[in-house]
């Protein structure tokens, strides 16, 4: 059974800078009946105004994945990488015993649209990681595309969790399917656009949890982008 989180009911903070949404309680946002699901602790829905960014700041013990959806975001951290993340691509930083790190909107005139993940990790103080992969639209076409996983499997970044991610874009009316095993439970984001997830109409930023156990199907709707992830 789905539980439907629209976008309007998400937390909400606008910074001149920095307009962003909060599906579950982060920063000056909170909210006790939206603390997360299993590992997964945030989805911030993030647009930089042009030549604005987070300057230099640190993270420890988190696992962080940045999805670009439009513009391009430039990197630059502790472990010496400096980089362009661009739409399409997927970055991912181990925090782990403790990272800083800046991202910036350089273009003068076109925003950068992003979702930043982060992912409780399985264990502590473990050495910083960085890595950063292009993950083609056609590849997400139809068929439910992984992006992290604990091992990295299928072509997807490797990350100290046990945390399945999946992106889709399927076609209008075009439906992909997936099966969550008894012992496993889910969320999906609608990145943009809108899509049917069994059969409730759903637009970009509305979520839902998924049950233990629970098979999914997902039916493209106005060049949905969906985000699929599956939990312990």
């Amino acid at each position: 059974m789905l539980t439907i989180r629209h976008a309007e009911d998400r937390g909400h903070a606008h910074h001149g800078w920095l307009d962003t949404w909060h599906t579950f309680s982060f920063s000056s946002y909170y909210d006790p009946a939206h603390m997360g699901v299993s590992n997964l602790r945030v989805i911030n829905d993030d647009r930089i105004a042009p030549g604005g960014g987070f300057p230099t700041h640190g993270h420890e013990d988190m696992e962080i994945v940045t999805y670009v959806l439009d513009g391009a975001l430039e990197h630059k951290d502790s472990m010496g990488n400096g980089s362009v993340i661009r739409a399409g691509e997927v970055q991912y930083m181990a925090a782990g015993t403790g990272v800083r790190h800046s991202e910036f909107n350089a273009s003068r005139t076109a925003p950068v649209h992003l979702l930043q993940i982060w992912l409780l990790p399985n264990a502590k103080g473990v050495e910083p990681r960085y890595a950063q992969q292009t993950f083609p639209a056609e590849a997400k076409r139809n068929r439910l595309a992984l992006l992290v996983s604990p091992d990295g499997r299928d072509g997807s970044i490797a990350t100290h969790q046990d945390a399945l991610l999946f992106a889709t874009l399927p076609d209008d009316e075009t439906a992909v399917e997936y099966q969550l095993a008894p012992d496993r439970r889910g969320y999906m984001h609608v990145a943009r656009g809108r899509a049917r997830v069994n059969g409730s109409a759903l637009g970009a930023g509305d979520g839902a949890r998924l049950a233990a156990g629970e098979q999914v199907t997902i039916a493209g709707v106005d060049a949905g982008e969906v985000l699929l992830f599956d939990l312990p």
